[in-house]
């Protein structure tokens, strides 16, 4: 039997950033050669113990740790004209000019997509594309879209109802699940005596 250890709900891990993304691939100098000329990484020395073939690149504050697998082969999930869904699991990096960005990856004959996110007033210009092995990349310039924590958002008890709604302005669907365990969460709240 798995024994899980709860965790404080005040405390949080001592998280100082993200490190490294782990990514499998068909061929590790395939996917060196577009980490290192498309998205600027810098190929970085790697422990000379392990026993299988990879490589470590670095830049921006976070490495990209490429693990080969021949084997990925086998599966048709990382067929390269698969179709490009921003919301597919993907990695993302900002940018200063999403307009170089473009222009670039039509001289390097990549396929991508865009998108644009607007909020208030507020746009974040996207373009999405694959590596070698079919794994996503975004870059953006979401910095643009203020960080605002949940708790700063009004909360409008709205009952139990699941029925579609349109988000509030929080970017969160109204009436949906959230709702219900944050309105149960405030009444449990009341309820304790101080």
């Amino acid at each position: 039997m798995m024994e899980i250890e709860e965790l404080s709900s005040c405390e949080a891990l001592p998280l100082l950033s993200l490190n490294h993304v782990s990514l499998l691939c068909r061929s590790v100098w395939a996917s060196v050669r577009f980490y290192e000329e498309v998205l600027g990484f810098v190929l970085i020395k790697r422990p000379s113990s392990f026993n299988f073939n990879g490589a470590w690149l670095y830049n921006y504050g976070i490495g990209i740790h490429l693990i080969e697998n021949p084997s990925l082969d086998e599966y048709d999930a990382m067929n390269d004209l698969r179709p490009i869904n921003p919301k597919d699991n993907h990695i993302s990096f900002q940018c200063t000019d999403v307009g170089l960005v473009k222009r670039r990856l039509q001289d390097m004959g990549m396929r991508y997509v865009t998108a644009v996110v607007e909020e208030e007033g507020i746009k974040v210009d996207q373009v999405f594309f694959h590596d070698p092995d079919g794994y996503m990349i975004e870059l953006c310039n979401c910095e643009n879209i203020p960080i605002i924590p949940l708790s700063s958002c009004p909360f409008k008890p709205m009952g139990h109802s699941f029925k579609k709604q349109t988000p509030n302005k929080c970017g969160f669907l109204e009436n949906v699940m959230e709702t219900v365990m944050m309105e149960s969460l405030s009444l449990d709240m009341m309820n304790f005596s101080f």
